[in-house]
């Protein structure tokens, strides 16, 4: 609720700052007397967990209206691909090779930016995991065109960290991987996926899915590097088959540069 409300009942952080005066007695020290919806060992336990869902729905739902976020281009791909100039520190060879899509990731989202700052900046809004990577590579190429840029995090034991590049307010952090992966598609005006590991094909089959059943509409979905691609999953395979129809093939198209991504958006036809 807005702050300038007239107001006929105490405001809640009234009330818990009027508790953290109560005298300190076996009573108000006792776990039941806690207010509810200040009470961490409460809001955590197993049976809150509904509540806790909904909190993860409606805090960057909230925080993104309110910083006028109306749509987004989401960019998914892997934590591990460095920057061209730091590709010499990559694990693999494969990886020090993928390093230019970190540039083109970098590109594309400056590009995107710029574009949406033409138009108000409400538009087109760059998002992606917030971690490093790929991810980084978004964030960093919005801030580069002066806009704003939405990192999703998620708590993990490593890799996870927000980027520098992330806009401070638009940076979330995620309990829920189910809820994070509804706030990438909430807005999406557009889907782009760069070469990736496990968290990038989640989510990408998840968007793809969803589009193919009418669950969500289509946007364009532009996969970065077709040899990449191509290489890890047999997509002709799964047409001849029949798990997949041969039409749902053309639900995504592979891009190679920034500059042929942004083209495709800019001529969707829908």
């Amino acid at each position: 609720m807005k702050d300038d409300i007239t107001r006929v009942f105490p405001d809640a952080r009234q009330d818990i700052d009027t508790c953290r005066k109560t005298p300190q007695t076996p009573q108000t020290e006792a776990p039941a007397y806690r207010l509810a919806f200040a009470d961490d060992e409460f809001l955590c336990r197993d049976e809150l967990r509904p509540v806790r869902l909904q909190l993860e729905l409606l805090k960057p739902e909230m925080g993104m209206t309110e910083a006028g976020v109306d749509s987004t281009v989401v960019l998914f791909g892997g934590a591990r691909i460095p920057e061209p100039a730091k590709k010499d520190s990559a694990r693999t060879e494969t990886l020090a090779g993928l390093s230019k899509y970190y540039a083109e990731a970098q590109e594309f989202a400056r590009l995107m930016t710029l574009k949406s700052m033409e138009t108000g900046g409400r538009e087109n809004v760059i998002v992606t995991g917030g971690g490093p990577g790929v991810m980084e590579a978004g964030n960093r190429g919005a801030a580069e065109a002066g806009g704003r840029s939405v990192g999703l995090n998620i708590v993990l034991p490593f890799e996870q960290a927000p980027n520098a590049y992330v806009t401070p307010e638009l940076c979330f952090n995620f309990h829920y991987f189910a809820i994070r992966k509804m706030h990438f598609l909430l807005r999406a005006s557009a889907i782009t996926a760069f070469p990736g590991g496990f968290g990038t094909l989640d989510e990408l089959f998840e968007a793809l899915t969803l589009i193919q059943t009418h669950r969500m509409k289509p946007v364009p979905f532009l996969l970065f590097g077709r040899a990449f691609w191509e290489s890890i999953i047999n997509w002709d395979v799964l047409a001849d088959a029949g798990t997949i129809s041969a039409d749902d093939l053309n639900l995504f198209q592979f891009v190679e540069t920034a500059q042929e991504a942004v083209e495709i958006i800019e001529n969707w036809q829908g």
